[in-house]
Parts: C-alpha cells; sequence; structure tokens
C-alpha cells in the first residue's frame, strides 16, 4: 500500500475541488495513483475535474512571429517572472521566435542555427555565434538558468496563418500565444481578422483537438468509462444507460473539440459555422501556456529558515 501524505491530499484537493476526507479515500482506493483517484471522485459524483490541471510553475515568455502563409510561436523558459520584462530577455525570445520561421520545429536544429548579428572573435579568425551560445550568454550576463522549452510552426497553401498573444507584454510576447491556420482564398486581410478572433477563442476555451476525429483515444475511452460508471448509478436500463451516455459524449466533444465549441466572440454559433460562413477551411491550432505541464517544486520558507538556524 502506497503512503498517503499530506501533499497528496492537498495537491488532489486543488485539482478537483473535493473535500479532504474524500481525497484521501480515493488515493487509498486508487493506491496513491493521482489520475486513478480523479476518476474515483468523479465516478462518485464528488468531482467535476475532466483532467488533470497541473500547476504552472515556469516563468518565461510565449513568443510568435508571422511571415505570408506561416508563423511560429516557441517557449522560453527562465526561473522568475522578473526575467520576463528583463529587455534583453525579450529580444532573445523574439529573435527565437523569427528563427523559428525558418528553422522549423526542432529545438536542438534552432540551438545549433547562427545567431543573427553576432561574430564572436576565436584564435585564427572569427566564427558565427549560435543560438545556443547566445542563450550561455544570455545566462551568464543575467544570471538566472534559461532554456528554448519548445516550437510550433503552422503554415498554409492558400490563406493566413493567424497569430494572437494574451496579455502581451510587447507585441508578440506574453504568457500565452496561439496559432491559426485558415486556408481560403479570401483576402488576407481578412483570413487573418477571424484567425485573430479565433486564436482568442483558444486561449479562453482550451480546446484540446481540432475536430472530432483528432480527439485523443484513450483520453475518449476514460471519458466514455467515468460517464457509463456514472450512468449506471441511476439504475436505469442498458438501452437508457448507452443514450445517456451518448448524450454526454456529445457534450464533452463541444467542451475539447475547437469546431464544436460555441464561438465566444458571439456566444451562440459553432466554430465550424464561423469558419464556414467565412468560405474557409480550420486546418489547424496551436496553443501554448507559459510553463503548462511544468511543476516548481514548493517549498515551506519558515522550515528553511529553521533549518538553517539549526531548529528544523
Amino acid at each position: 500500500m502506497a503512503e498517503i501524505t499530506a501533499s497528496m491530499v492537498r495537491d488532489l484537493r486543488e485539482k478537483t475541488g473535493a473535500g479532504m476526507m474524500d481525497c484521501k479515500k480515493a488515493l487509498v482506493e486508487a493506491n496513491g495513483d493521482m489520475e486513478a483517484a480523479i476518476d474515483w471522485l468523479r465516478k462518485k459524483g464528488l468531482s467535476a475535474a475532466a483532467k488533470k490541471s497541473g500547476r504552472v510553475a515556469a516563468e518565461g515568455l510565449i513568443g510568435v512571429a508571422s511571415a505570408p502563409r506561416r508563423a511560429a510561436m516557441v517557449e522560453v523558459n527562465a526561473e522568475t517572472d522578473f526575467v520576463a520584462r528583463n529587455e534583453l530577455f525579450q529580444n532573445f525570445v523574439a529573435t527565437v521566435a523569427e528563427l523559428a520561421l525558418t528553422v522549423g520545429e526542432d529545438v536542438e536544429a534552432l540551438k545549433n542555427a547562427r545567431w543573427p548579428g553576432s561574430v564572436d572573435l576565436v584564435e585564427g579568425g572569427s566564427a558565427h555565434r549560435t543560438v545556443a551560445e547566445q542563450l550561455t550568454h544570455l545566462i551568464a550576463t543575467i544570471g538566472e538558468n534559461m532554456s528554448i522549452r519548445r516550437i510550433r510552426m503552422l503554415h498554409v497553401n492558400e490563406g493566413a496563418v493567424a497569430t494572437y498573444v494574451h496579455s502581451a507584454v510587447k507585441p508578440g510576447l506574453g504568457k500565452i500565444g496561439v496559432l491559426v491556420a485558415l486556408e481560403g482564398a479570401s483576402e488576407t486581410a481578412v483570413m487573418e481578422a477571424l484567425g485573430r478572433q479565433i486564436g482568442m477563442h483558444v486561449a479562453a476555451a482550451r480546446p484540446e483537438a481540432l475536430d472530432i476525429s483528432a480527439v485523443e483515444p484513450s483520453a475518449l475511452e476514460r471519458e466514455k468509462a467515468v460517464l457509463t460508471e456514472q450512468a449506471q448509478a441511476s439504475g436505469k436500463p442498458e438501452a437508457v444507460i448507452q443514450k445517456m451516455v451518448e448524450g454526454r459524449i456529445r457534450k464533452y466533444y463541444e467542451e475539447v473539440v475547437l469546431l464544436e465549441q460555441v464561438f465566444v466572440i458571439d456566444g451562440e454559433s459553432r466554430v465550424k459555422e464561423v469558419v464556414k460562413k467565412a468560405g474557409a477551411t480550420l486546418s489547424g491550432f496551436a496553443r501554448y501556456q507559459l510553463g503548462e505541464g511544468i511543476e516548481k517544486q514548493q517549498s515551506d520558507f519558515a522550515a528553511e529558515v529553521a533549518a538553517a538556524a539549526g531548529q528544523g
């Protein structure tokens, strides 16, 4: 039997909103498995959480850059939010996003790319500094660890790839970035305007898939298992239970599939209807939120001070 700690119970409460004793019981039943405990609470009707949320911990910036029919987005992490306000760091992220437009989504290839306008003298001649070397230089200058975490690029054959940055600290730099690829023959300005609106929607609604066919099979099966057990608790006939599950799966699609979601701009139309009315096809999207999926170690400052004073 796995040890159930107070911090595990606290984390489960933060993720689900369920009561402390219910969280502890769920962890016991799941032998300490956090995901299984979340499912146990949902099956008992004690939590509405659909998936692990995770705590956003890493700092830094999301950067986006555009060119005709393509756009790129990068995440560059740092240790503190203070660095995100540093002009040197901001310029680095903006340049990395521009370089990604030609280098592509390979982080290692980007690190090995030539840093524009920078030359380091070496014995016997001169050599251009790479992105990785520029990052090392920046780390030494600012005095904080940093890393290029990920890159995403979208392109279209005809149309536009629009960008949106939520709460931008500078044009193209912020904590949430979105790319939206629209295929179509309409004017570029029209496509970019619609794409920006859809980008605002994506930032707010957090879709997980473009269309129903793109929903991750394991996520769908997990959702069906939870919904089936919930429906069976009603005691109704199997045929009725199946219809209940089918209806709830349709609702699930409306929550996680971009084209099935209600457009936040008008609050009425489905995104797929808005795109069709514009004579366009939504071929792809990407959403980056700074630090998602990374958890920072939580420390007890008072305990650290006491330990340093020999009182721990």
